[in-house]
């Protein structure tokens, strides 16, 4: 079953995970896209302020997106999204961390322009299995109606 836009009320929407990230991943992500030293080298992470390797938020923003598409959004009659509204990082992604993904609906309107759709906004929280909050990102979606809700 396809979600519409009506499937997605304001409230808690549910959480996804878990997906453990392993030290060989942060280091690939890093040597590719991030390659700063604190993502990838034990000594230098050590010296940072991170206090050890840690993860790029890049990578971590990657994760949270591909939990979002395996969670949700491949369900849903996505139809993109204008941006992300805000994404900050608050504790670093560590090698072995296992993590889930809470995703809360903060508002959903339809849209005034095009009636056909609607716009729904995410707030989505990585945490690792402690529970500490890693990123917390806030993106709006933009969703197909049910027929006949117009």
């Amino acid at each position: 079953m396809t979600l519409t836009f009506e499937d997605f009320p304001p409230g808690r929407f549910g959480t996804f995970g878990p997906r453990h990230v392993s030290r060989d991943e942060i280091l690939a992500f890093a040597a590719e896209f991030d390659p700063q030293p604190m993502h990838l080298d034990e000594e230098a992470a050590a010296k940072s302020m991170l206090r050890g390797l840690s993860g790029s938020g890049w990578h971590l923003c990657a994760l949270m997106m591909r939990m979002m598409a395996d969670g949700f959004i491949t369900r849903a009659a996505s139809l993109g999204s204008p941006g992300v509204d805000e994404v900050r990082w608050l504790a670093p992604l560590r090698p072995g961390d296992d993590l889930t993904l809470d995703v809360d609906i903060v508002e959903a309107r339809s849209s005034k322009s095009r009636p056909e759709l609607g716009i729904v906004k995410f707030k989505c929280t990585a945490r690792n299995a402690q529970g500490e909050a890693l990123c917390e990102m806030t993106s709006p979606i933009l969703i197909a109606r049910r027929e006949g809700a117009v």
